[in-house]
C-alpha cells in the first residue's frame, strides 16, 4: 500500500464539521422550493418538517424566532419556498436546512435573481476570504455611509460616542432605499475612497475641523423587507465595495438578512450597531490594558532589582575572610555541644527526682489502701449485724414456733389447745392456744 496516497483518517465529528463548513462556503444562503411533509411545532415554538419533491427530500428546522414571523400556518402537502442555510446536524450526521424564512411558492422571483448574481460574483472571486482584510484595532478615523435620516445613523453614532468618543467620524450621506440608492451609495463610497487616498477626512468647516485619516469604512442600513434592502444587491455597488482601499464593514438589516454587499465587504455585521461595536474597542478597555501593562512593568523591574540585590548580598558574604567563617562554625559547634550536655544532665535529674518521689509515697499509699479495706470490712459487719434476729426481739417482738419447731406466721397454722413457744430476748415462754383466738 502506498502511504503517500492513503486517504486521511477522520474522526467522525471532525468529518461532520468539515462537511458543514464546505456546505456553508459553497451554498449558503440557499433557497429551495418543495412540498411540506411531517410538519410539527414543538412546545418551545420550534418547527420541524421535511421539504420534498419527486427526486429527493431534506430535513428542515425552523427556530422560534423565525417561526414567529410567518404570516400563514404551514401544513403538510403545501408547496412553499424556503430561505435558509444548509448544515449538518452532527448528532445524527444528517443534512439539515435551517429555515430563516418561508413563503408560499410563487413569491421568490427577487431571491432567484439574488442567487444568480451571488453565483456570478462568487465565481469571479469577489467573495474570496483571501482578499478580505482584518479590522484595525484602534482606527484613527472612521468613514460612514448611510442615510442622514435613518435610525441606523443614530444607532451607529450612539455606539461610537459611548465606546470611542475620541475617534473622528466622517459621514458621507447617501440614499439606502429605492431605484437611485445604488448610484448614491457608489458615489458616497467613491468620495470616501478619495479622502482615504488623500489622507484627509471631510471638512465640515475648514477653520474648525482639522484633517483626519480614515482607517475603516461602515456601510449601514436598518432592517426591512427584501424589496427595501434590494439596493444592496446591486452588481455595480458590489464591485465598488471590493475596491475599498481600507477595510469595509457592512451592517445591513437584521441578523437574518443577507445581501450581496455583505459577501463583498471585508466583514459582515448583523446590525448597524454591531458594525459600530466591531470597529470600536471601548477606550476604557485600552486604558485598563495600559494600566495593567504599566503595573506588570513596574513589578518586573522591582523583581529584577530584588534579584540583583540578593546576588550582591550573596557575593559580599562569599568575599568575607575564611577565618571568620571557621570561627563562626566553631562557635556554633560549641553552642550545640553545650546544649546537648545540658539536656542530658537535665534528663538525669528528672529521673532521679521521679525515683525519690516514688519511694516517699510508698508508705502513704499502703496506709491509704489498708484504711480503705478496713472501712469496707466495717460496713460489711454492720450489714450482718442489722440482719441479726435478736435485734428485732429486743424491740418487743417474739418468735412463735409450733411443736415441730416451725415458725408460726399465720393464725390458720394452729388450733385451740395447741402448744406453742414464744422466743424472747432472754428465753422461751410455753403457751397454749385459747379458743378465744377466733373472736
Amino acid at each position: 500500500m502506498n502511504l503517500a496516497t492513503a486517504p486521511r483518517i477522520w474522526q467522525v465529528g471532525a468529518l461532520c464539521r468539515a462537511i458543514a463548513d464546505t456546505l456553508e462556503a459553497r451554498f449558503n444562503p440557499v433557497a429551495v422550493q418543495g412540498e411540506i411533509t411531517g410538519f410539527s411545532r414543538a412546545s418551545s415554538g420550534h418547527c420541524y418538517f421535511t421539504i420534498k419533491d419527486g427526486q429527493g427530500q431534506i430535513r428542515c428546522a425552523m427556530f422560534r424566532r423565525a417561526a414567529l414571523l410567518l404570516d400563514f400556518a404551514p401544513r403538510d402537502g403545501e408547496l412553499v419556498e424556503l430561505r435558509g442555510r444548509l448544515g449538518v446536524y452532527e448528532a445524527r450526521g444528517d443534512l439539515q436546512l435551517i429555515v430563516e424564512s418561508m413563503q408560499r411558492a410563487g413569491q421568490g422571483a427577487l431571491f432567484e435573481q439574488f442567487l444568480r448574481l451571488k453565483s456570478q460574483l462568487e465565481a469571479e472571486g469577489l467573495f474570496d476570504n483571501a482578499r478580505k482584510r482584518p479590522l484595525p484595532l484602534i482606527p484613527r478615523g472612521i468613514g460612514l455611509v448611510t442615510s442622514p435620516g435613518a435610525a441606523a445613523l443614530h444607532d451607529v453614532v450612539t455606539a461610537l460616542r459611548r465606546r470611542v468618543p475620541h475617534i473622528p467620524v466622517t459621514l458621507v450621506p447617501a440614499l439606502v432605499q429605492g431605484a437611485n440608492a445604488p448610484a448614491s451609495m457608489r458615489a458616497a463610497l467613491s468620495k470616501l475612497y478619495a479622502l482615504v487616498d488623500a489622507g484627509n477626512g471631510a471638512q465640515g468647516t475648514a477653520s474648525r475641523q482639522p484633517p483626519c485619516t480614515i482607517d475603516v469604512i461602515l456601510l449601514v442600513r436598518g432592517g426591512g423587507s427584501m424589496e427595501d434592502l434590494w439596493a444592496f444587491n446591486d452588481e455595480q455597488l458590489a464591485r465598488t465595495i471590493v475596491q475599498s482601499p481600507v477595510p469595509l464593514v457592512c451592517g445591513v438589516g437584521h441578523e437574518t438578512d443577507f445581501t450581496i454587499a455583505d459577501f463583498c465587504a471585508d466583514l459582515r455585521a448583523p446590525t448597524p450597531t454591531a458594525a459600530a461595536e466591531l470597529i470600536s474597542q471601548p477606550r476604557a478597555v485600552w486604558l485598563g490594558a495600559i494600566d495593567l501593562l504599566a503595573d506588570r512593568l513596574s513589578d518586573g523591574v522591582q523583581a529584577q532589582f530584588d534579584v540583583r540585590h540578593q546576588r550582591l548580598d550573596l557575593v559580599a558574604q562569599r568575599l568575607g575572610r575564611p577565618s571568620g567563617l571557621v570561627v563562626r562554625q566553631q562557635t556554633r559547634l560549641a553552642r550545640l555541644a553545650e546544649r546537648m550536655r545540658h539536656s542530658v544532665l537535665l534528663k538525669m535529674q528528672r529521673l532521679a527526682q521521679d525515683q525519690r518521689a516514688l519511694e516517699a509515697e510508698m508508705p502513704q499509699m499502703l496506709q491509704r489502701r489498708m484504711a480503705r479495706q478496713s472501712e469496707r470490712l466495717d460496713r460489711a459487719a454492720l450489714r450482718l449485724q442489722l440482719l441479726d434476729p435478736h435485734l428485732v426481739l429486743q424491740r418487743g417482738y417474739a418468735l412463735l414456733t409450733d411443736a415441730q419447731g416451725q415458725p408460726v406466721t399465720k393464725v390458720a397454722q394452729v388450733r385451740p389447745g395447741d402448744a406453742v413457744w414464744a422466743a424472747v430476748t432472754d428465753g422461751e415462754i410455753d403457751l397454749q392456744v385459747s379458743p378465744r383466738r377466733l373472736l
